[in-house]
This record gives structure tokens, C-alpha cells and sequence, in this order.
């Protein structure tokens, strides 16, 4: 079945597609989950309730645009929704932000793993913006509308995250680099 008639069967509420189209695209939208969630228990909720409002609202997708991207709104929408309640705002007043930016250098020795670990440790409120600001190209106006936050908190919190991902890495790699004189 192609995705056309796929997505024609799920809005019929055949059980059958619904189980394909859950199998073609739960591990995208899985590590999709990883970048908003704190961990994989979280992340799994989350598909759940993303897979839900999919195939409650698919009658709602009318073909215009990418159905996969679709999908994705409504589960970064979903892990957004979860955070909501206990966001908290966080702001800062110096509006010249020091330099937050890592070297690709500083990320070599560490795995694609350890890095989304880093992530999902920032608080709710700094992972949320990291990630739809960094991660998946929102721009400050629009995380500012869906987190219901102003501009600045946008700005302050996406700095913040930056600025603790940066201090972790740097304090990983000194750790790394000592051990590695050391022999350890």
C-alpha cells in the first residue's frame, strides 16, 4: 500500500493501517521524542500520546504539504503540551549574550549518545527551546507563541541551555583528557 491510500485507510479507522503506519514511522517520530523528553520512558509516552492525536485527528490532513512533517508537529506539540503546565520563566536582563557557541573540535570524542544525554538533562524549559530553536529551526517568534513565553525568555533560556551544555562538555573533556594522561 502506498502512503496515499495508507493514510486513505487510517482516516477510515481500519486497525490495519493504522498498525503500518505506526511500524513505518515510530522510530522517527521516536527519536524525535528523545530530543523533547528527559528519557526514553518519557519519550515512549509521548510517541503514544503523538500516535493518539494522529489517528484522531488524520481525517484533519487534507494532502497539503508533507504528511511526515505533519506528524512531527503534532508530537513535538504533544512533548510541549506535557511541559506546559510546570514551565517556568526564566529570563535574564543582560541582553548581550557572551559567546555560547562549541567547537566541533570539543564534540569529536564524544558519542551522538552522550550529546542527547546532555540534552535531555537540561531543565524542561531550556530543552524545549534548545531543541525547537537548534534542532528543528523554529525561529524565536514561533517558540515564543507555542510555549506561550515572550521573545526574551525565548532568548534567555535558548542562551542558558547553550551555556550548560557548553560547561558540560568542556568539564567532560577535561575529566577525558586527564584520565587519558593518566592511563585511565
Amino acid at each position: 500500500m502506498n502512503l496515499e491510500e495508507l493514510i486513505k485507510s487510517c482516516q477510515k479507522q481500519n486497525s490495519k493501517a493504522q498498525e503500518e503506519l505506526y511500524h513505518l514511522y515510530k522510530s522517527t517520530l521516536f527519536m524525535l521524542c528523545l530530543k523533547y523528553c528527559q528519557n526514553e520512558t518519557e519519550a515512549e509516552d509521548n510517541l503514544h500520546n503523538a500516535f493518539i492525536e494522529i489517528f484522531t485527528n488524520i481525517k484533519q490532513y487534507k494532502g497539503n504539504g508533507s504528511f511526515e512533517g505533519w506528524m512531527k508537529r503534532i508530537t513535538i506539540n504533544k512533548a510541549i503540551d506535557s511541559y506546559k503546565k510546570s514551565y517556568q520563566l526564566i529570563s535574564i536582563s543582560d541582553k548581550n549574550y557572551p559567546d555560547t557557541e562549541i567547537e566541533e573540535n570539543e564534540l569529536d570524542e564524544f558519542s551522538l549518545d552522550y550529546i542527547l544525554a546532555l540534552v535531555q538533562g537540561l531543565p524542561n524549559q531550556y530543552r524545549l527551546v534548545f531543541c525547537l530553536y537548534e534542532l528543528d529551526n523554529y525561529s524565536h517568534n514561533e517558540i515564543a507563541e507555542m510555549l506561550s513565553i515572550s521573545i526574551g525568555t525565548s532568548k534567555s533560556n535558548l542562551h542558558r541551555a547553550k551555556m550548560t551544555l557548553k560547561e558540560q562538555i568542556r568539564a567532560n573533556k577535561a575529566v577525558h583528557n586527564i584520565n587519558m594522561k593518566y592511563g585511565k
